[in-house]
């Protein structure tokens, strides 16, 4: 059939497609020109509140702002880490510690300004939450000789030594400076190397700071040595040796290569000639290793 009488139309059909056109044209310039939106009438009310919208979305910003909570601590023995957050001063606290260390106490939020030269500002932020012993506000029962501290220190309890192999999460948590996250890097630590071999190690762990080590120093340390399954150096692949905290990804491979070249590793002292080699750490990470 030919295709050209399908596009042949008489006069009426002819007549409708131009109407047809013209309406959808008409239509298109009545959709683009007018404006079918009602105008919603504003009351003076609502003119009130949208002024005060933006003060009220400023003010919902400042409440949603989380409120950092301070305890009460005793200023004699703020830590870097704690002097940091509270807003102090390197400089500031080294007053402090510099003070500390002659055996001294402060004894007053005013003392605490006169030995460290906080501002006052900061003097009065921090302040409220200082918490001194009992017997400073009542001096006038106490006996005092030199040291000011003296009846406080009596009434310590005895310090009770425990193996820090054998050291719970709830004994860790329980030194100051010590919490949740730190116990279980320490803990995890611990499980890698099989057992601590030296309370030194201690300070490889991340987030530990040294104030703090030398509190776990008084409360832990290494009853009896691990033991532990040591690690074949001239045997081991890359990727295990890798695993070994003091091994870098980048040492095991220069530990592999080295061992290939010249027959086998001999001694800790042959091991510290290669490059990368924590030369500092080296009487702890021998007693890792295995030469035979």
């Amino acid at each position: 059939m030919n295709f050209n009488t399908y596009l042949r139309f008489n006069r009426e059909q002819r007549i409708g497609l131009v109407i047809l056109a013209g309406l959808i044209i008409a239509f298109q310039l009545v959709y683009c020109f007018v404006d079918f939106s009602s105008e919603k009438v504003v009351t003076v009310q609502e003119e009130e509140w949208l002024s005060m919208q933006t003060e009220v979305d400023s003010l919902k910003k400042v409440s949603a702002k989380p409120v950092k909570k301070i305890y009460s601590f005793n200023p004699n023995f703020i830590t870097d880490y704690k002097g940091n957050k509270l807003g102090m001063s390197v400089a500031e606290i080294d007053r402090l510690l510099a003070f500390r260390e002659t055996g001294k106490y402060v004894n007053s939020a005013e003392e605490f300004q006169a030995v460290t030269k906080v501002s006052d500002s900061l003097l009065a932020v921090v302040s409220p939450y200082f918490k001194f012993p009992d017997w400073v506000k009542n001096r006038k029962n106490f006996n005092y000789q030199k040291n000011e501290y003296q009846i406080f220190e009596k009434k310590e309890k005895k310090i009770t030594v425990i193996d820090i192999n054998q050291a719970t999460k709830e004994e860790l948590m329980a030194i100051y400076g010590i919490g949740d996250a730190i116990s279980d890097r320490i803990l995890k630590q611990k499980e890698t190397l099989g057992g601590f071999v030296s309370m030194d190690q201690l300070e490889d762990v991340w987030g530990l700071s040294p104030e703090v080590v030398s509190e776990l120093n008084k409360h832990f340390k290494i009853v009896t040595v691990p033991d532990i399954v040591k690690i074949d150096i001239n045997n081991e692949s890359v990727k295990n040796l890798s695993k070994f905290p003091y091994f870098r990804y980048a040492l095991a491979k220069e530990i592999v290569t080295y061992r290939s070249m010249n027959n086998g590793i001999k001694s800790i002292e042959e091991l510290t000639k290669i490059k990368g080699f924590p030369i500092e750490k080296v009487k702890i990470i021998a007693l890792y290793l295995d030469f035979k």
